[in-house]
C-alpha cells in the first residue's frame, strides 16, 4: 500500500472533512479510492499498480511530510525519485547507542557523494558527481518520521525519460511482486487535506460550522488557477509556517471536485496585531481591481506608528458574494470573533453586500484614495477633463458643509454635461460612504486622504505587479513582512529613547512630545505650527455652555497662491469637550491647529486627556489590557486558554526584545515558571 502523506494543516478548534487534493471528485473521510488490477512486473513495472485514468503525481518532498515507518518515508522519496529519473539510497544512519534504535537518517540522490579510489586494473567507471539531492527525517513523538530538510536540486541530468536501472527501484519491484503473491495491490491515492463549509462566527466569540448558505449557490467553475509550481508553493510555504511560526491559522476552500476555490491564511503576528488595531481596517483588493493574475485580498490596519500592518490575507477564485462571504467569515474566525468598528473597501456591490452579511454592525465605507485613483481612467477622455478634475477635487476635498459639497457636485455635472456619467451616478449614489463630509462622525485613524496630494499604497505595493504568480508572490512575502516588521521595532525604539526636537514654545507640542511615537508626533508637530498660520479667531455664538469660535486660516491652493478660510469650532466649556468643522480629530485621530487654537485662545494649556487616543502612546503594548476573550469564554476550552496564553507571551517576548535588560528580566521570569511547572504536575492541573 502507498503510504498516506498527512501534511500538517491547522484550523485551530474547527471540524473539517477530509478531502483529495486533485482534479477528480473528492470523497468523505474514510472512503478509499481503489482500483484492483493485474501488477506489471520487469519492463513493465513503470506501469505497477495504476490505472491510467486514476494515476496521481504525489507531492514532491517537502519539509513538515511524516510517515508512520521509516520503510514508508523510504518508499515514498523511493517512489518520487523513481518518477524524477534518480536512485535513492541511505547516506547516513544516527541510531541511539543502547538501543540500537534508528532516530534520524539521510536519503540521498545515488550519485551523491565519491567513490574511494580503486587499485584495480580496470576499475569501474565512476558514476558519482557529489550531488546534493537529498532528505533527512527524523523520528518524532517516537512513533512518526517527518522531513526536516529537503534538497531537491541535482547537479547532472536527471529526467524520467531517461531509461536506467537503480538498484532502489529493483527493491520496489520485488516488494510489489512479492505482495501480488499474496493479495493483489491496490493503490490508494488519498492525501489528507482540509476543506471547510462557510464559517459562522457568533457574537460570543465561538465559531460554528454550519451548510452553505442557500442564497449565495455554488458556481463550481470558479476556482483559483494555478500554474505550474503553485501549488507546491502554497503547500511548502504552509507546511513551513505551521513548523515555525506558533499560532499560525489558515483555512482552504474546495469545491465539490476538490479543486481550490478560496485560501485565507493569517500568521501570530498578525492575529496579535488585530487585539491592539481592531478600530478600523482596509480590505485590499487593489490585485482584483487591477486584473492581476495574482488574485490577492489583503486585510490591512494601522499601527500605533501610523504605519500600515497585515492582519491576514487570502487568494479569492471568483469575485461573487459567496465568495468574499467565505473570506471574511474565515478572518473573523480567525479574529475569534471580533467585529472591526470600521471597514474600508473599494466600491463594489460584492463587497457591500457580503460585508453587510458578515458584519452588520460596522461601519462600511469606500476609500477615497481607491476611487479618485480610477478618475483619470473613469473621466480620461471626455471633453474639458481638467477642468472637470479640478471641479470633482474641489467638492470632494474642500467642501466643509453637505450643501456646499452637493452645490458643487451639482454644478460639475451641469457644466459639462455629465448627468448621463453612469459612474459618477453610482458615486453620487454612495456618497455617504466615502465624500469626507459625509464621515465626519466616523474614526478612522488616519486610513483616509483629507487632502487632494495625499494617496495611501497597497501594503504589497513594489512586490506584486500585474503577472505575478502564486509562487513568486510567496517567496517575497516573508521579505515584505519582515520590512515592515523592522519599521515598527525601528519606530519603537526610537520613539523610547530619542528626544524629539521641539519647534515651538507651545505647551501643546511638549504636552504630547512625552506621549506620542515619533511618527505621530511629527504630524502632530504640523498642526501645532500651523496654529501660527491662523488668525482672527472670534467668538460668533453662545448657546449655555456651548461657545461657537471662527478661525481663519490662510490656505495654500496653488503653487504660490493662498486663500483665507473660515473654520467653525464649537466649544464645551464644562467638559472642555471641542469639535472642529475640518473633523481633523476623527479623520487622523488628532486634534486641528483650529482646535488648538480655540483652546488656546480660553486659556486652556494642556489637552484634555479625551484628545490623546491612546493607540498613539509610544508604550500602548505595554499598557494595553490584552483580553480577546470575551468574558463568558468558557475558560475550560484547551484552545482558547492556548490561544489565550500565546497572546500574552507574544506581548512578553515583544517587550523582551526591546533592550538587553528587558530580555534579560523576560528571560527570567519564563524560567521561573518552567521550574515551577517542573515541580507541579502540570497535565493534571491545567488538561
Amino acid at each position: 500500500m502507498l503510504p498516506l502523506w498527512q501534511p500538517l494543516f491547522f484550523f485551530s478548534f474547527y471540524k473539517m472533512e477530509v478531502v483529495c487534493l486533485n482534479s477528480e471528485p473528492a470523497f468523505n473521510e474514510g472512503d478509499e479510492y481503489e482500483h484492483e488490477g493485474d501488477c506489471a512486473s520487469g519492463e513493465n513495472a513503470d506501469e505497477l499498480c495504476a490505472a491510467p485514468h486514476l494515476k496521481r503525481e504525489p507531492p514532491p518532498p517537502t519539509v513538515g511530510l511524516e510517515f508512520d515507518s521509516f520503510d514508508e518515508a523510504y518508499d515514498f522519496y523511493n517512489g518520487y525519485a523513481k518518477d524524477q529519473g534518480f536512485g535513492i539510497r541511505v547516506s547516513n544512519s544516527w541510531f541511539r547507542s543502547k538501543r540500537k534504535e534508528r532516530y534520524r537518517a539521510k536519503l540521498s540522490c545515488s550519485s551523491a557523494g565519491f567513490k574511494k579510489k580503486s587499485e584495480a586494473n580496470n576499475p569501474r567507471p565512476e558514476t558519482r558527481t557529489g550531488c546534493p539531492a537529498m532528505i533527512v527525517i527524523k523520528l518524532v513523538d517516537s512513533k512518526r518520521w517527518r522531513i526536516v530538510e529537503v534538497e531537491l536540486q541535482h547537479n547532472h541530468l536527471v529526467s524520467p525519460e531517461i531509461k536506467r536501472f537503480y538498484k532502489s527501484h529493483k527493491k520496489m519491484i520485488l516488494a510489489a511482486q512479492k505482495s501480488q503473491q499474496a493479495e493483489p495491490v491496490k493503490e490508494i491515492h488519498t492525501i489528507k487535506l482540509y476543506r471547510t463549509s462557510v464559517i459562522n462566527a457568533a457574537p460570543n466569540g465561538y465559531s460554528k460550522v454550519k451548510e452553505r448558505d442557500v442564497r449565495h449557490p455554488t458556481d463550481h467553475s470558479k476556482h483559483l488557477e494555478l500554474k505550474e509550481g503553485d501549488a507546491h508553493a502554497v503547500y511548502n510555504y504552509f507546511c513551513r509556517m505551521k513548523l515555525t511560526n506558533p499560532n499560525f491559522f489558515y483555512l482552504m476552500d474546495l469545491d465539490d471536485e476538490g479543486r481550490l476555490k478560496n485560501i485565507f491564511w493569517a500568521d501570530a503576528r498578525s492575529r496579535s496585531a488585530y487585539i491592539y488595531f481592531s478600530d478600523a481596517i482596509a480590505i485590499d483588493t487593489t490585485c482584483l481591481t487591477n486584473k492581476y493574475e495574482l488574485p490577492l485580498v489583503s486585510f490591512v490596519g494601522v499601527n500605533h506608528h501610523g504605519q500600515s500592518v497585515l492582519l491576514g490575507c487570502g487568494f479569492l477564485g471568483h469575485e461573487s458574494v459567496e465568495y468574499f462571504v467565505w473570506m471574511f467569515r474565515s478572518w473573523l474566525t480567525c479574529m475569534l470573533g471580533r467585529h472591526p468598528q470600521v471597514i474600508l473597501t473599494d466600491q463594489s456591490k460584492s463587497l457591500q453586500m457580503a460585508i453587510s452579511e458578515v458584519f452588520p454592525g460596522t461601519r462600511h465605507c469606500y476609500c477615497l484614495s481607491y476611487i479618485m485613483q480610477r478618475v483619470p481612467e473613469k473621466l480620461g477622455g471626455l471633453r474639458g477633463y481638467e477642468a472637470i478634475r479640478k471641479q470633482l477635487n474641489q467638492a470632494v476635498y474642500n467642501s466643509m458643509k453637505i450643501a456646499e459639497f452637493e452645490t458643487a457636485w451639482g454644478s460639475m455635472v451641469g457644466q459639462h454635461g455629465l448627468g448621463e456619467n453612469k459612474w459618477l451616478q453610482s458615486l453620487h449614489e454612495d456618497r455617504q460612504r466615502w465624500v469626507p463630509v459625509y464621515l465626519k462622525d466616523t474614526s478612522f485613524v488616519g486610513m483616509i486622504p483629507v487632502k487632494e496630494n495625499e494617496v495611501s499604497k497597497p501594503l504589497f505595493d513594489g512586490y506584486v505587479h500585474k503577472h505575478t504568480s502564486f509562487k513568486e508572490f510567496l517567496d517575497k512575502y516573508d521579505l515584505a513582512l519582515q520590512r515592515k516588521l523592522m519599521k515598527e521595532a525601528t519606530g519603537d525604539t526610537e520613539s523610547r529613547n530619542c528626544s524629539f526636537e521641539l519647534r515651538t514654545k507651545c505647551n501643546f507640542e511638549l504636552q504630547l512630545s512625552k506621549v506620542y511615537t515619533k511618527q505621530i508626533f511629527e504630524k502632530f508637530q504640523i498642526e501645532v505650527e500651523g496654529m501660527y498660520s491662523c488668525f482672527n479667531t472670534r467668538q460668533v455664538n453662545i448657546n449655555g455652555p456651548i461657545i461657537t469660535f471662527a478661525v481663519k486660516e490662510r490656505v495654500e491652493v496653488e503653487e504660490s497662491e493662498k486663500e483665507v478660510r473660515q473654520y467653525e469650532v464649537l466649544y464645551e466649556t464644562t467638559n472642555m469637550e471641542i469639535r472642529c468643522i475640518c473633523s481633523l480629530f476623527n479623520f487622523r485621530g488628532y486634534l486641528c491647529r483650529h482646535a488648538l487654537n480655540v483652546f488656546n485662545y480660553n486659556g486652556v494649556e494642556e489637552i484634555p486627556s479625551q484628545y490623546i487616543l491612546p493607540r498613539w502612546s509610544k508604550d500602548y503594548k505595554r499598557r494595553f489590557p490584552l483580553d480577546p476573550f470575551p468574558n463568558d469564554v468558557d475558560v475550560n476550552d484547551y484552545v482558547l486558554r492556548y490561544n489565550h496564553l500565546l497572546s500574552r507571551a507574544i506581548q512578553v517576548i515583544e517587550e523582551g526584545a526591546q533592550s538587553r535588560e528587558c530580555w534579560k528580566a523576560s528571560l527570567q521570569g519564563l524560567e521561573e515558571l518552567c521550574r515551577k511547572f517542573a515541580l507541579e504536575n502540570v497535565d493534571e492541573v491545567y488538561l
